[in-house]
């Protein structure tokens, strides 16, 4: 799986979540989410992600490469 796709996931995730949380715990958590938010609008225009570098240091994805390499022809 491609790095950017575990990443949307995980972005679309915890925005849920933190929106669940938002609804049936407390509203603070709605913070949580404009968090989420801020980092995928500061990645689209930095090219930084924090996430990716997690899970690269964590072995996630090793296999998948980033969404923005070349592959190789065969032969």
């Amino acid at each position: 799986m491609r790095m950017h796709m575990i990443i949307r996931r995980f972005a679309g995730a915890f925005v849920l979540l933190s929106l669940l949380l938002a609804h049936f715990h407390s509203q603070y958590w709605l913070w949580f989410t404009a968090f989420v938010g801020f980092n995928l609008l500061q990645s689209s225009l930095t090219n930084f992600c924090p996430l990716e570098m997690m899970l690269k240091k964590a072995g996630v994805g090793k296999d998948a490469g980033d969404c923005c390499e070349k592959k190789q022809p065969i032969g």
